[in-house]
Order: C-alpha cells, then sequence, then structure tokens
C-alpha cells in the first residue's frame, strides 16, 4: 500500500511536469517549485512556540511563503513530496529522543482536517496529503495514519484573516470533535498541518484529543 502511494506520488508529480512545467524559485532547477536541497537552505522557524510543536521552517522567508501557497491554494501537490521528505528527516530525530525520554512510541499519524465545505471548495487536504506521503515514507515503523478520527464539523472564519491571538482562539473553539475516541484513547498523537501561526488550531485539537484520553499530543508543521 505505502509503495502504491509512493508510484502515485511519481506519477502524478510527472503529469504535473508535463502538464505545467515547473521550476524552483529559488535554484531554477526543473522538476518542482521548491526543491529539497534549497528548502533545506531555507531559515529555520524561530519565532516562539509551544514546546510540543515542531516547526520546520520560517513562514516569512518568501520562497518558503511561495511554495506553501502554490500547494495549498493553486493545487501544487508534487511540492507535498518535497516538504513530506524534509519533515521526515526532522521528525526522526525528535522521536528518537521522545521514545527514550518519554516513552512516546507507536504514534497515531492524524491531520488536521478541512471542514466538508472548504475540503470541497480546494479539492485536497493538504495536511492530509503531507501526512500519506509521511506515512509511505516511514512504512509503518513509527507511526501510522489515522485520517478517520479528528473531524471538523464546524465552519469556522479562516484562521489566516484573522491576526490577533485572541480571536483566533475564539474562532476555532468547538471547531473539532472526536469521531471514533476509543481509536485514541491511551495513543500517542502526532498531529501534522502545513503552517501555525498562533497554534491556536493545533492547541484546539490537541484539546480534544486529550479529552478523548490521548496519552500525549505533539505536532509537527512545515512552517511558523
Amino acid at each position: 500500500m505505502h509503495v502504491n502511494i509512493i508510484s502515485y506520488m511519481g506519477l502524478l508529480n510527472t503529469i504535473l511536469n508535463l502538464i505545467f512545467p515547473a521550476n524552483c524559485l529559488s535554484c531554477g532547477k526543473s522538476g518542482t517549485e521548491l526543491c529539497a536541497e534549497c528548502l533545506l537552505a531555507s531559515p529555520g522557524a524561530e519565532r516562539e512556540c509551544a514546546e510540543w510543536i515542531f516547526p520546520l521552517f520560517d513562514y516569512r522567508h518568501p520562497k518558503v511563503k511561495d511554495a506553501l501557497w502554490l500547494l495549498k491554494y493553486k493545487g501544487r501537490k508534487r511540492l507535498a513530496r518535497v516538504f513530506a521528505e524534509v519533515l521526515y528527516g526532522r521528525m526522526l530525530e525528535e522521536l528518537s529522543e521522545l521514545g527514550v525520554m518519554e516513552n512516546f512510541r507507536d504514534a497515531l499519524l492524524v491531520p488536521i482536517p478541512l471542514s466538508g465545505s472548504r475540503l470541497r471548495e480546494r479539492g485536497f487536504n493538504q495536511a492530509l496529503l503531507l501526512s500519506e506521503t509521511l506515512v509511505a515514507l516511514d512504512n509503518n515503523q513509527n507511526f501510522k495514519l489515522e485520517k478517520n478520527v479528528l473531524i471538523k464539523p464546524k465552519e469556522s472564519e479562516h484562521q489566516a484573516r484573522i491576526e490577533e491571538r485572541k480571536k483566533r482562539l475564539a474562532n476555532i473553539v468547538g471547531a473539532f470533535s472526536v469521531k471514533n475516541p476509543e481509536l485514541v484513547e491511551g495513543r500517542n498523537i502526532i498531529l501534522i498541518d502545513d503552517i501555525t501561526t498562533t497554534g491556536a488550531t493545533l492547541h484546539e485539537a490537541k484539546k480534544v484529543l486529550r479529552a478523548s484520553g490521548a496519552r500525549k499530543v505533539i505536532a509537527f508543521t512545515v512552517a511558523h
């Protein structure tokens, strides 16, 4: 199954390259809008963040911001592979330490969900796409995907349009629920999202998962 996902992503990238030829926004290399080498050379996330949230890059860096925008709003799905490959390396580093220090093992990978209307509008969930690629790379060694746990039955105003942290927190309250609490009870959870700004979305997701019995919740994002 995981091999099939990797093969599918490779085929998809080939088709996209034929229809929409792409060059790296930074170095001009053909094949994707941002290559892994240039992504790795981008500034790391330095702004203050909750200790359980692990963002990789600074969203203020133009190339990172532009590439995430292309993935999220222009459907350049081949970028998910680039982001996931780099994200996976960071995840292995953190999970190795957490496994020893906090017995954080055998985790469930849970993507931040979109509401039904937002999903229909966009056509895909970028957090799920990242998660599927991560699981394919990991081959069930450190975590497995669980996409039928955290849901978003409540439509809320787009978080990116709200600047104040207090208003973001209020906007997202009650937006998530856990569909199958028996699947998360006593389990370690890894939340996946593309961007964290104030952390309001991840904090709300963590709150409902913990209320459903999750043992420990951490999160990884591409940028902050």
